[in-house]
């Protein structure tokens, strides 16, 4: 059954209340891949009357107030992507689609849509109970932030909302345990994993520089930012505050980790993969064709590229599901009437993590000072693709399964690490799991700019490339690689897009097409880097293209099929 989104549902269902209101940015899909789809299942597990109103008008009361005020409290996300990003490009320029709306019109998702849905509700519903923010919007704007569409360091969210609580990272627990506490009469501002504002800090918490610093001084920012980012870890974090005015925003330390078992009791939640009929009426979304019939296998990424924001959301620790669970929901998507035969993607952030994890990461948390895949992989990391391996092998042979393909990429350092299975994987990768085409995300090949995105060399990436040729041939398949580059990332200029041209035509024998130019996403190094113009682990001042012209050249010069192709220095791949 679907959650609730109309008044005539609550007829039906004969609730004269809801215990949570959840509003989303994105159309209500029911997906173990939405956020606010998971957050609403496992409260209604849990016995609570959840409904959802998505993209509501924020221009009239009609959308906000059509389910009523809830018992507990209002569950506020912009949906799966941060608002300025699902808005905007990386030149400023407003999108005109969007696959997470009904329709594809980008026409239903206001700018800084947490701010906006927030001030709605105190609009129309006085003294109301509390608002509690999440998702990647919350998650990564909680302290203060660089924005980069005002181009200026806004206050944590929390204040610009008018919140009560702001719930950051994978928000099961956190929020199961607010409702429990709430409905109890309790107070909430001990539970792990959240934010809130204070007159005065808690006595044992670590002080960040405060707001005012940061904006004043951009060596207070990178100190801030430095600080927040090493107390992450749940085994290892510290509780956190910032003074912002005469206020104090105070974030808690995070929740443990889900268990396996967690993991999978989410996964086994009756997710019907559909968009809500009330929705669905407004046309097709595009997202749906991707994640319908898809299958994560993991949270978390241990690779912390420095432009990406999983990390920091999801957590840098990875959680695997049992090959039981997968093997369930594939069984359950191959039962479903529209299911044609093909699982479009099995993975995670990075399909082949799945089951690699440090042993010691796992017991003592992540390293301070050490990263899991940069600039090489650490020895405490065991790689060992086995389990992929007998897992996809298994699926294959699931009832009403024609193909599995992995589609959301691998990390070709990682694969190349584990040298006892690495041919085996990719035999089985390009055997059956890829349809034409596997995407990399190199980025960039200059090994300055590589060193500041937390990428690996480029020598890897050929390795991997003559790997996967000469397997391609020995199968007879004529399957190709799809790379992924970047374009004025901190650090970058032209001559290095130059060198990405001459290495693309005569190593990879390519026109680049998938070119992204950088976006800085808030709270990640990248955007520390582009806002303090320096490098935060040399601290060495660093060229930034901040110009739109100039970044649209950077990616022209690699687009341009009459670019000359010439080495603007030489380098040592």
């Amino acid at each position: 059954m679907l959650l609730p989104t109309t008044k005539d549902e609550l007829i039906k269902l004969k609730w004269d209340q809801l215990d949570v209101i959840l509003i989303t940015g994105d159309a209500y899909m029911d997906s173990p891949f939405i956020g606010v789809s998971i957050i609403g299942r496992v409260l209604s597990q849990a016995g609570f009357r959840v409904g959802v109103i998505a993209q509501p008008d924020w221009h009239m009361p009609s959308d906000i107030c059509r389910l009523g005020e809830p018992a507990l409290f209002w569950g506020i996300t912009g949906g799966c992507m941060d608002s300025m990003v699902a808005n905007y490009t990386a030149l400023k320029k407003k999108r005109h689609s969007d696959d997470l709306t009904a329709g594809g019109k980008n026409n239903r998702r206001p700018d800084r849509a947490l701010v906006v849905y927030a001030n709605l509700i105190r609009q129309y519903f006085k003294e109301t109970k509390p608002l509690i923010l999440g998702g990647v919007e919350a998650s990564m704007r909680r302290i203060a932030h660089y924005d980069y569409w005002s181009d200026s360091v806004r206050r944590s969210i929390l204040f610009d909302a008018r919140a009560d609580y702001l719930i950051y990272g994978m928000a099961e627990k956190a929020t199961l345990e607010v409702a429990r506490k709430l409905r109890n009469g309790q107070s909430i501002q001990d539970i792990k994993g959240i934010c809130y504002i204070s007159s005065s800090p808690p006595p044992d918490y670590t002080e960040l520089p405060a707001f005012e610093d940061a904006v004043a001084d951009k060596k207070s920012f990178a100190q801030m930012f430095n600080t927040f980012y090493q107390n992450n870890d749940p085994l290892t974090a510290k509780g956190l505050f910032q003074r912002h005015g005469n206020r104090y925003l105070i974030q808690n330390p995070p929740q443990p980790l889900l268990s396996t078992q967690e993991l999978d009791d989410i996964y086994a939640l009756d997710f019907s993969r559909t968009v809500h009929p009330y929705y669905a009426k407004q046309g097709k979304v595009g997202a749906m064709e991707t994640i319908q019939f898809s299958v994560n296998t993991h949270r978390g990424c241990y690779g912390e590229c420095n432009f990406c924001s999983i990390g920091l959301h999801e957590g840098r620790t990875l959680v695997c599901r049992s090959e039981k669970s997968i093997f369930d929901e594939v069984k359950k998507i191959a039962a479903l009437p529209d299911f044609k035969g093909y699982i479009m993607d099995i993975g995670g952030a990075t399909a082949n993590m799945y089951g690699i994890e440090c042993p010691r990461k796992l017991k003592s948390g992540a390293c301070k000072n050490k990263r899991c895949l940069y600039p090489g992989i650490c020895s405490n990391l065991k790689i060992d693709h086995s389990r992929q391996i007998n897992l996809l092998k298994n699926l294959r042979k699931i009832k009403g399964v024609k193909k599995v393909f992995v589609a959301s990429g691998i990390r070709y350092d990682l694969l190349l690490g584990d040298k006892q299975h690495r041919a085996e994987y990719m035999r089985e990768l390009i055997a059956h799991h890829i349809s034409g085409q596997l995407k990399v995300a190199p980025e960039h090949v200059a090994p300055e700019i590589l060193k500041r995105m937390g990428k690996p060399a480029s020598r890897l990436l050929l390795d991997f490339k003559n790997m996967f040729d000469e397997l391609n041939q020995s199968l007879r398949k004529n399957q190709f690689l799809t790379y992924y580059f970047m374009a004025a990332h901190p650090g970058c200029t032209r001559d290095d897009m130059r060198l990405i041209k001459a290495f693309a035509g005569k190593e990879l024998h390519i026109n680049p097409r998938q070119v992204q130019i950088f976006t800085p996403l808030p709270s990640t190094y990248s955007a520390l880097m582009y806002f303090t113009e320096s490098d935060p682990f040399t601290r060495k001042k660093i060229f930034v293209e901040k110009n739109l012209r100039g970044k649209q050249h950077q990616k022209d010069l690699l687009t341009d099929r009459h670019t000359i192709r010439k080495q603007a220095r030489k380098v040592s791949w």
